[in-house]
């Protein structure tokens, strides 16, 4: 995992939130996982949740996907708390655990996953070999690797305008392209490596979003972030949406099997 230091505080959970819904920190909701998903039947499983966030979708894991375990980790404390803390809520601690981690290998055997899922966590880690590396070590033959996350379209160096997006997010982005990920899966032993380009879809829904928050809620967001905030936060998305609208901004889903 890569180093943080409580990159999402309360106030950027709540906005976050507040687009994509609850317990939700990226695009998407339920429909896109279930989409990262599509396929793989989880019934029975034990999952590993890389990135958690506010648990949301570690909770649904289990109970609307029907894994039997599933271990969300995270290294930020804001989330972890929120995420036990929705768990408990749920009754569900028998099924889902919460762990803070520190960021390098997993603190986990060799072989223990069935699933190891992520959703647009993996981009604040850089080393996405030695993530590939890891995902493969710890999966059990046949077992699969499924994410989604931020990338960029090619390995040269960031446009002025990625550079500009990247600064304005302020949240460690180490963005990889499609070509890096194929190889670093590959390296790792991964087949069945399956890439989505998912940027048609994600410009349209960063699109309307940045409608939303300039449109005529922008006072009743105000009143509830602060106006500064908000202020910053159309700036980030209307650099995110340029990026987007050229492609260079990338949203993908990856998958790769473990052979048996």
């Amino acid at each position: 995992m890569s180093e943080t230091n409580d990159l999402y505080d309360d106030t950027h959970i709540a906005f976050l939130e507040a687009i994509w819904g609850e317990g939700y920190l990226s695009p998407g909701g339920p429909d896109e996982v279930a989409r990262v998903l599509l396929g793989l039947d989880l019934a029975g499983k034990r999952v590993l949740d890389i990135g958690c966030g506010s648990g949301a979708i570690t909770l649904s894991l289990a109970l609307d996907h029907g894994a039997a375990h599933v271990v969300g980790v995270d290294v930020e404390t804001p989330v972890c708390e929120a995420a036990r803390a929705r768990v408990a809520r749920a009754g569900a601690a028998e099924r889902v655990t919460i762990l803070q981690v520190t960021p390098g290998p997993f603190d986990f055997a060799d072989q223990s996953f069935d699933v190891v899922f992520s959703k647009d966590s993996i981009i604040h880690i850089p080393d996405k070999e030695f993530l590939a590396d890891e995902a493969f070590r710890v999966l059990r033959p046949d077992g699969w690797f499924a994410a989604s996350d931020w990338l960029i379209a090619h390995d040269d160096s960031p446009s002025a305008e990625m550079l500009t997006y990247i600064k304005l997010e302020a949240l460690e982005f180490a963005m990889a392209s499609p070509a890096r990920y194929e190889r670093a899966l590959s390296k790792a032993g991964f087949s069945q490596i399956q890439l989505r380009n998912r940027n048609p879809w994600y410009t349209e829904i960063a699109q309307a979003e940045l409608d939303w928050l300039t449109g005529p809620e922008r006072p009743v967001l105000n009143a509830r972030f602060g106006g500064e905030f908000i202020t910053y936060s159309t700036k980030t998305w209307s650099a995110m949406v340029a990026v987007l609208k050229t492609g260079e901004h990338c949203p993908h889903h990856i998958r790769g099997q473990r052979p048996a």
